[in-house]
């Protein structure tokens, strides 16, 4: 019994050692360690338990290996009698291997393990329970199909459970799984709500410990995003304006996950996006882009984009709230291509409504910078396509008639863009005889002479129409 117990001890121990793995594994150490899970001493047991697991952890092949040796029966056989100590060492063994694939997760489905994980989660220990929710995780997060495997295993009630225990680990790790349940489709989303969590989570979201915070935002955040009713749902349960808290956290996540939140009731209807402007949430959410950096900005820049989206209003209750120097600067300071290109949605979706929306957004000087992203030839092609192809700089040029912020752009633009600058020319120009002074003496009559329009085409209709204006000897 001693030389059983030295051995398991000495492979647990060397298996909490990367170095050592390799030796382990071309030893054989797995199917070494298979007999000992059925040793008539308990600690022997979670010994051997405990070195499976951190094997397990360390790769996908000892994962598999260990799935292969047919070891999840055995490990689990007589579970519901065993000590809180074997049952957490079990637990944690069933999620070191789901967390590799969705294939290895299956397997733990397969051999009946969520039943006994249902019996852990019910478990006194909070211990025990802990681990049977970081396993329900682990599966959960890979598909629609595992996390209904857990929700079908009747999980969900009793993780709720939990988020209601004093433990404050307990509770963070059942609140991330339910947002790795809610996560896949409504239907997930709806069998937590079902399950009362609503309403414990934002109790939570005041809660000092960070960890628990983020954990909290993102399941409501995960139950918000499928549709107008969930999100509904959340927002009755009085998150506001006590969310707004959180874009102040010093914890960056704690941060990105509250404006992640605020985000996803934003983007579904005009009459959310003006509860999120009434709570004072769009300027939170600007004070939140200005302290911070890097993808932490990135919810917060959206969530604007997405108000100012819905309605002429609500993109102007962003300009009054002062959202655009924060979305300017994203553009300059920001080496992301991705989060640069999310700052030149928002203020596309900003500049898109009236010729006033275009012309907060061109007064802010922000034209050219959007139009250096667009040729700069560094920039991804995603990043070009939204920032002038398919939305935001061709927006805002279709409404600016703000001509001092246009100008300057005639002399670099590319083609694809200068039929946009010359349409805003041929339209103001014809009224305005201060512009038509401007024009000239800036240069700006003599590049669009300089301009190669197919005969016939649109463009040269532009251009036709701004030489009209002024008498042929000016124009030659």
């Amino acid at each position: 019994q001693r030389a059983r117990s030295q051995f398991a001890q000495a492979i647990s121990d060397l298996a909490a050692r990367p170095q050592s793995i390799d030796t382990l594994r071309s030893a054989g150490v797995v199917r070494l360690l298979r007999s000992l899970l059925l040793d008539v001493v308990p600690s022997i047991r979670q010994t051997a338990a405990l070195a499976l697991g951190r094997l397990a952890d360390y790769d996908v092949d000892l994962a598999e290996a260990i799935v292969k040796a047919g070891i999840l029966p055995q490990l689990l056989c007589s579970l519901p009698e065993e000590n809180r100590y074997y049952k957490k060492t079990a637990a944690y063994v069933l999620r070191a291997i789901a967390k590799h694939s969705p294939q290895l997760a299956q397997a733990i489905v397969q051999c009946g393990a969520l039943e006994m994980l249902v019996i852990c989660l019910e478990d006194f220990d909070p211990g025990v329970k802990e681990g049977a929710s970081w396993a329900f995780g682990y599966i959960a997060r890979h598909n629609p199909e595992l996390s209904q495997a857990v929700v079908d295993a009747g999980a969900v009630p009793l993780l709720v459970l939990c988020i209601q225990e004093p433990e404050i680990a307990l509770k963070r790790i059942a609140a991330s799984t339910l947002s790795d349940i809610s996560k896949h489709s409504p239907e997930l989303a709806q069998a937590v709500v079902d399950a009362g969590a609503i309403a414990h989570l934002a109790q939570m979201i005041p809660n000092p410990d960070a960890k628990l915070k983020r954990q909290v935002l993102s399941a409501l955040s995960q139950i918000a995003k499928h549709s107008v009713d969930l999100a509904e749902l959340v927002v009755e349960a009085e998150i506001f304006p006590v969310v707004l808290t959180c874009l102040k956290d010093s914890d960056e996540y704690v941060k990105k996950n509250g404006a992640t939140l605020i985000r996803e009731i934003a983007k579904h209807t005009p009459e959310l996006s003006q509860l999120v402007v009434n709570s004072g949430g769009v300027a939170a959410v600007i004070d939140c882009i200005g302290s911070c950096r890097g993808t932490v900005r990135l919810p917060g820049i959206m969530t604007l984009g997405y108000v100012a989206a819905h309605s002429e209003n609500l993109s102007m209750a962003v300009i009054v709230s002062k959202g655009i120097p924060p979305l300017c600067l994203c553009l300059i300071e920001e080496h992301e291509d991705h989060i640069k290109a999310a700052a030149a949605w928002a203020l596309g979706q900003i500049g898109r409504h009236t010729v006033e929306h275009a012309r907060h957004v061109a007064v802010a000087n922000v034209l050219p910078t959007l139009l250096d992203i667009f040729v700069d030839t560094n920039s991804s092609e995603d990043l070009k396509m939204k920032a002038s192809r398919s939305k935001a700089l061709k927006d805002i040029l279709q409404k600016c008639t703000y001509l001092p912020a246009l100008e300057p752009l005639l002399h670099e633009a590319p083609p694809s863009i200068m039929k946009h600058i010359i349409g805003q020319f041929s339209k103001v120009l014809p009224h305005d005889s201060k512009a038509r002074r401007l024009f000239v003496t800036t240069g700006g009559l003599k590049k669009v002479q300089e301009i190669k329009a197919e005969p016939g085409s649109l463009l040269q209709e532009y251009i036709n129409t701004i030489n009209n204006c002024y008498p042929e000897e000016v124009v030659r």
